[in-house]
């Protein structure tokens, strides 16, 4: 792909030109400019929740999988240890999770959702649901399907190089919701 083309692929309401030096990389840059626009559009819908980007995909492994270990979430959310600290010492401050002590080993922390935050569970559902509503807004039933597919494929492509380097990020399976 040359400069000229790229730019002629464009839409006007895109936000940005593709650099040259992703020529190589066209997908991959679109990738990366759609996944940072849906962060942003997320942490918006989040903070009218109190929440901080990121600390949604906390609490929501935590309302999935119940008690867990805090080195068990730092694993399955992908994060650094000091990032998840600060992330869970804000949801611990605003009542939505507590940590306790492992009875089976006391040197571990467990990390548990609240009460509090069942209700927290449906106001992010619904910021979820805004979110998909702004993200796929224009385009049809088929093109959506069409999406999920493409993405699908592109996430498995992605966790075999993942798996290929020796992390197990993708084998976090999904368990279903706790009874809130």
């Amino acid at each position: 792909m040359t400069p000229e083309t790229a730019q002629e692929t464009r839409t006007p309401t895109q936000c940005a030109a593709v650099p040259s030096a992703v020529l190589d990389g066209p997908v991959s840059h679109a990738i990366s400019r759609v996944s940072r626009l849906h962060r942003i559009v997320a942490g918006r819908l989040l903070r009218d929740l109190g929440l901080h980007p990121g600390q949604e995909f906390l609490m929501m492994h935590l309302w999935d999988s119940g008690a867990v270990r805090q080195s068990e979430l730092i694993k399955a959310v992908g994060l650094d240890p000091s990032t998840v600290t600060k992330m869970l010492q804000r949801l611990e401050q605003s009542g939505h999770v507590r940590r306790r002590p492992d009875p089976a080993d006391r040197r571990a922390s467990l990390v548990e959702v609240t009460e509090a935050s069942c209700g927290l569970f449906t106001e992010v559902s619904r910021a979820w649901g805004e979110l998909e509503r702004q993200t796929l807004d224009g385009l049809d039933d088929a093109e959506r399907a069409e999406l999920g597919r493409l993405l699908g494929k592109v996430e498995g492509s992605l966790c075999t190089a993942v798996a290929g380097g020796g992390d197990t990020e993708c084998a976090t399976a999904y368990k279903g919701p706790i009874d809130c």
